[in-house]
């Protein structure tokens, strides 16, 4: 079988069991802004936690690819389950790329078979953008380290069992140190009330004198940074991947919305100024798609270009999602607005997918630093 068709396969599947499996609980997790027990029971039987990660470590070896499906499958009908299973993969990213064999032994097979969650704490009180400017610090000590500090903004903080920190060495750089929610020093802030992705938490995490041993440090305790940077080129397409997915699920939802709504004796989908909306709708979701999947191949190559090629997914899939699900709600008319139909609840959910993983006026300016890097490295 060819490797398209495998992926098609995997697709079509993953939407099945996506419709069936959690769409039912989509609507009343938002309305109760709880966590989504039962779609993360779901995607547990299905073994898609382990999807990212390697077989040796008792994962599912998917690649980026199979990875970009699955998250925009779930998206299509819950953004908070989707989030949730993408953010434990990234968390644990920095640790199956750079980590010991023994943490990796230690933690990894935890997160792919469910049993345990995953963070990735990155943004702080001062600022998410600039990570250079990370403040959070981690000393050396007698078997050890300890960690002072405040993350801020922190998805599945509460929730997760491990927390992927990224902290200024004392003595130099940056490290990645790897958190468990038992380890004495770590705390949690109130959960956020927040605009959309309301079974998504969301909460500050707190480092005070938190102790953390050598063995849980990930690779060189100075590389950090670098090792975050490179996770960032994997997780934009992730996030774009979910923006895309919100923006199909509600494209699909007008579709079948204004095919069935009658005005004036017959289908607004009958109506010339609806199609033409309809249409700009597909042009603008197949054509993020299309560009998140040239990301993805790119990035299997190690290409050069992967970095503006993940930004410009990341940019693109999640504009759409907010200007399809916008769309959405105005083509549903007065029913648009009432939370009984899931194209506010999309609406809602897709703003942040623009700020989060690299605001994408953040992810504008790395694209034009690649577009203009071959002239301005002359000018220097």
């Amino acid at each position: 079988m060819e490797a398209q068709d495998i992926y098609e396969a995997h697709r079509a599947y993953l939407r099945r069991f996506a419709e069936a499996e959690i769409k039912p609980f989509s609507a009343i997790v938002d309305e109760e802004a709880r966590f989504p027990t039962e779609s993360i029971a779901a995607i547990r039987k299905l073994d898609l936690p382990g999807l990212a990660f390697p077989a040796a470590f008792g994962g599912g070896d998917g690649d980026l690819m199979a990875q970009v499906l699955a998250v925009e499958e779930i998206a299509r009908v819950c953004a908070c389950t989707a989030h949730l299973m993408l953010t434990s993969w990234v968390a644990i990213m920095p640790l199956v790329v750079a980590g010991s064999a023994e943490l990796k032994e230690h933690i990894v097979p935890q997160v792919a078979a469910g049993r345990a969650q995953a963070s990735f704490c990155l943004t702080e009180p001062g600022g998410g953008s600039d990570v250079a400017g990370i403040r959070t610090v981690g000393e050396p000590t007698a078997g050890g380290w300890r960690l002072n500090g405040a993350k801020r903004f922190i998805s599945n903080a509460g929730v997760a069992d491990w927390y992927a920190v990224l902290a200024r060495n004392a003595t130099c750089g940056f490290g990645i140190f790897m958190v468990h929610r038992d380890d004495p020093g770590i705390s949690f802030g109130r959960a956020e009330r927040k605009m959309g992705m309301r079974g998504s938490p969301l909460a500050d995490v707190l480092f005070d004198d938190c102790f953390v041993p050598e063995g849980r440090v990930v690779g060189d305790p100075t590389a950090g940074y670098a090792t975050m940077m490179d996770i960032l080129t994997y997780s934009r397409p992730l996030i774009a991947a979910h923006g895309l997915g919100i923006a199909q699920g509600a494209l699909d939802e007008t579709i079948a919305y204004t095919s069935q709504r009658m005005q004036f004796g017959q289908p607004l989908s009958r109506f010339q100024m609806i199609r033409g909306m309809v249409a700009d709708m597909m042009a603008e979701v197949e054509a993020a798609r299309s560009l998140l999947y040239r990301c993805v191949a790119i990035a299997g190559k190690n290409d050069e270009r992967a970095r503006a090629f993940a930004s410009m997914a990341k940019l693109l899939c999640t504009n759409a999602a907010m200007s399809i699900t916008t769309n959405a709600v105005q083509l549903h008319g007065g029913y648009g607005y009432i939370v009984d139909y899931p194209v506010e609840r999309m609406m809602r959910d897709a703003k942040v997918t623009q700020i989060w993983e690299g605001t994408n006026q953040i992810q504008q300016l790395l694209i034009a630093k690649h577009a203009f890097s071959p002239f301005e490295s002359q000018d220097s």
